[in-house]
């Protein structure tokens, strides 16, 4: 096979120019993704020639904010083949997308007796916002087994599924065991018996290519910090007839039509959901990460991280004592992979892969259920993008096996 090279990694700051870190393989993007220059650059521009609030002032700079903005608005409406622009809300990310849903749409139509399903695999942020509401609604909330290879046992599912079934909650990408899930089965199913399809997308969307449509997502929440752009923007994407029965949560300015003494109307959606200075920067460093990514191609990228995943399953399996949770095969996968190592703290692992200069996450990777059904603590979480290469999976199965002869001594 051949040498499995990254993508474009010179493009990226942290391995260029006098202050850079050339030989450190990072392997963490799962939880955060390094950032290419082009973005870096958007974010630059914005704050040095563009700096203005939105939608306020008729001056040309407060213009060009609105349109640069409201373009990024555009950009991600195509990246994910939403319906129209009305149906891209910002956000800080994907956990305040799903408290949105939860709180919003849940708080208004979740009552005691409804059944909301999840899955043992999902992210605190997808499961927490979910169990609040139960509680406060004394609706039910119904957890969706893996079978051994950490797949959805969709048996079990189809036999959860009822008219008591209001809302499916489910990832795209499992952000440990890095499970592909079948979101339109799921969705089909969901609809079928008239409940709500809600999609994690903060581990899929970056990854490989989105159609919301296609998915038969209801809702889908995604972080820009995962996919090249900055921290603290995200999108959520609602169909428009169920945002239309969403009140906003977030009230003062910026969200209004009209405001009187003793009552308030609403602006159009999606401005109607965006209380306050938006993050405007975010948003346009947003655009910019997604128009590099689309540049490259998203299939390109899915096929060179399964491809770079296929390569480190069969390295790290023949680590003995070395223990691979999910999927064995990289086509059912993302390009995520827990592991622990017989007798290692999965922190004492990480922290010595990281004098190596590999950099690893290890903990419950905020999915302490999932951990409690695989019978562990924590694991150690590599994780690729596309400025990995298989160079860095040597390095990172190199530093393992030191790591084992260090802790065998």
């Amino acid at each position: 096979m051949a040498k499995l090279s990254p993508i474009n990694k010179t493009d990226f700051p942290m391995w260029q120019g006098a202050d850079a870190v050339p030989d450190a393989v990072y392997l963490d993007s799962a939880a955060t993704a390094q950032k290419p220059q082009a973005v870096i650059d958007a974010l630059v521009h914005y704050y040095t020639r563009q700096n203005a609030n939105v939608h306020r002032g008729v001056y040309t700079l407060a213009e060009q904010a609105t349109e640069a903005y409201e373009n990024a608005r555009q950009t991600v409406a195509d990246f994910i083949h939403a319906e129209d622009t009305a149906n891209i809300i910002f956000t800080r990310g994907t956990t305040e997308s799903l408290n949105w849903i939860a709180q919003s749409w849940g708080g208004t139509y979740i009552q005691a007796g409804d059944e909301i399903i999840i899955t043992i695999m999902e992210h605190h942020s997808n499961l927490v916002p979910w169990q609040q509401l139960a509680l406060r609604t004394g609706a039910k909330l119904r957890y969706v087994d893996i079978d051994d290879q950490g797949l959805l046992d969709m048996t079990a599912y189809r036999a959860m599924l009822s008219a008591r079934t209001k809302i499916v909650a489910v990832t795209q990408v499992s952000n440990v065991l890095g499970t592909i899930n079948p979101i339109q089965e799921i969705g089909q199913l969901a609809h079928a018996a008239g409940a709500i399809l809600v999609v994690d997308g903060a581990q899929s969307a970056p990854h490989m290519p989105v159609d919301v449509q296609a998915l038969g997502a209801d809702f889908f929440a995604f972080s820009g910090h995962k996919m090249l752009g900055p921290t603290g923007i995200g999108v959520l994407y609602g169909k428009m007839a169920l945002l239309e029965a969403m009140p906003p949560i977030e009230f003062g300015g910026e969200m209004i039509s009209k405001v009187e003494k003793f009552q308030t109307t609403w602006a159009d959606i999606p401005w109607r959901f965006e209380g306050g200075t938006p993050n405007i920067a975010g948003a346009i460093g947003l655009a910019a990460a997604i128009r590099y990514l689309q540049a490259i191609g998203l299939d390109k990228i899915r096929d060179h991280e399964r491809a770079l995943t296929a390569y480190a399953l069969d390295q790290l399996k023949a680590i003995p004592g070395l223990i691979i949770y999910g999927p064995q095969d990289a086509a059912q996968r993302g390009g995520v992979i827990a592991f622990t190592l017989n007798g290692v703290h999965p922190h004492d692992l990480a922290t010595v892969l990281d004098t190596q200069q590999v950099a690893v996450r290890a903990g419950h990777h905020c999915a302490q259920p999932l951990m409690q059904r695989l019978g562990v603590v924590a694991t150690a979480r590599a994780s690729f993008y596309l400025y990995n290469g298989q160079a860095d999976v040597d390095r990172l199965v190199a530093a393992v096996n030191e790591a084992k002869e260090f802790f065998q001594q």
